[in-house]
C-alpha cells in the first residue's frame, strides 16, 4: 500500500481509533457472555464484518478490484489459520479478565518473528530473538498465575483453559501473519481484507453441527455489533497504514491494554494484578523495540538498495 507523505499524525489517529473500536468489539463479545460457542462468536465476528468492509471498498471503488485474486488458495490458508486463532482467543476472551486476555494476546507478533525466521527463512539477528525471548517472559508472567498447577483446579479452572487457548490464539495469529507476508507480495490490501472475513465466516460455519446456542436479544445484538465493529476498526487499520509507515504506528497497539483495563473495571469490576502490570510491560518494551529493529533494517536495506543502483 502507498504512504502518503505527510500525513503521519493522521495514520497516528487512524491507529488509536482501530485500537479503541477492536476493545468495543473485545467488549461486546465479553458482554455476550461465556455460553455462546467460539465458533458461532467468529461467524458473527466475520459476517457482519463484510457489512462495512463492502460498503468502504465500494465507496473506494476497490469492490471489483478486491474480490479479483490469483491467490485463492493462500487466502484460505490465511483464512485457517486466522479463524482458528479467532475462536481460540475468543474462547479465552470470555473466561479470563479483559486486560489479561489483551495482554496475552500480545504475544502474536513475537510469534510472527519466529515463523518468519523459520518458515520464511527471514534472517533474525540476536537483537530481535533476544527481545522475542524477553517478551514472552513477561507474557508467561501475566499467565502464569492462571496457568499454575500448584492452584486450586489447575488446568480443569476455566480461566488456565483460558490462558491457554488465548497463547494457541497467539502462535495461530503468528501463522497467519506470516501467510499475510507471503500474499502481501502479490495481492493488494483491499483483497486480504474482503476475502480474511469471506473465508471467516464459511469456516466458522463447520462448527454449526457441533451446536450453536440459541442467542437472546441482547446476545444478538452484541455480537453483531461485535462483527460490524470488527469490520470499522479493520477499516481504520488499513488507513492507517496508507498514511504512515508500519513503525510510525504499530507502537500505539498497546494502548489497547490501557483502555482494556479502564473498560474492565467499569463494566466488569476487574481490578488489574501487578503480574499482569508487570509482565505487560515487559511484553511492550519488548515488541516496541521489534518495531524499532524492524524500522532500523529497513532504513539500512533502502539505503544498499540506493547505493548499488546505477546513477541515472
Amino acid at each position: 500500500m502507498t504512504v502518503e507523505a505527510g500525513n503521519p499524525l493522521r495514520g497516528i489517529m487512524f491507529k488509536i481509533l482501530s485500537v479503541m473500536i477492536f476493545v468495543m468489539m473485545q467488549t461486546c463479545i465479553k458482554g455476550a457472555g461465556a455460553d455462546v460457542p467460539a465458533g458461532q462468536i467468529t461467524f458473527y465476528r466475520s459476517a457482519f464484518a463484510l457489512i462495512p468492509i463492502i460498503i468502504y471498498l465500494a465507496w473506494q471503488r476497490d469492490l471489483r478490484t478486491a474480490v479479483k485474486t490469483e491467490r485463492p488458495f493462500g487466502h484460505l490458508k490465511r483464512g485457517f489459520f486466522g479463524i482458528l486463532s479467532m475462536a481460540f482467543g475468543f474462547y479465552g476472551l470470555v473466561h479470563l479478565p479483559l486486560p489479561e486476555a489483551i495482554a496475552i494476546g500480545y504475544a502474536s507478533p513475537l510469534m510472527a518473528v519466529v515463523f518468519a525466521a523459520v518458515i520464511l527463512g527471514e534472517k533474525v539477528r540476536v537483537y530481535r530473538w533476544s527481545a522475542v525471548v524477553a517478551g514472552m517472559f513477561g507474557v508467561l508472567i501475566v499467565s502464569w498465575p492462571k496457568l499454575t498447577l500448584f492452584q486450586e483446579g489447575g488446568f480443569q479452572s476455566t480461566q488456565a483453559l483460558g490462558a491457554a487457548a488465548v497463547l494457541l490464539a497467539a502462535v495461530l495469529s503468528g501463522l497467519a501473519m506470516v501467510q499475510v507476508r507471503q500474499l502481501v507480495q502479490t495481492e493488494k490490501t483491499p483483497t486480504i481484507v474482503f476475502y480474511f472475513s469471506l473465508s471467516g465466516a464459511l469456516f466458522s460455519l463447520v462448527s454449526l453441527p457441533f451446536g450453536w446456542t440459541v442467542l437472546t436479544g441482547e446476545q444478538a445484538v452484541l455480537l453483531i455489533s461485535a462483527g460490524i465493529f470488527g469490520g470499522i476498526a479493520q477499516i481504520f487499520l488499513t488507513e492507517s497504514y496508507r498514511h504512515a509507515d508500519v513503525s510510525a504506528v504499530a507502537p500505539f497497539e498497546y494502548t489497547s491494554f490501557l483502555l482494556g483495563i479502564v473498560i474492565a473495571f467499569v463494566f466488569f469490576n476487574d481490578i488489574p494484578t501487578l503480574p499482569m502490570v508487570v509482565g505487560t510491560g515487559i511484553t511492550m518494551a519488548a515488541g516496541i523495540f521489534i518495531v524499532y529493529r524492524e524500522h532500523r533494517l529497513g532504513l539500512e536495506r533502502k539505503a544498499v538498495r540506493k547505493a548499488s543502483s546505477p546513477p541515472n
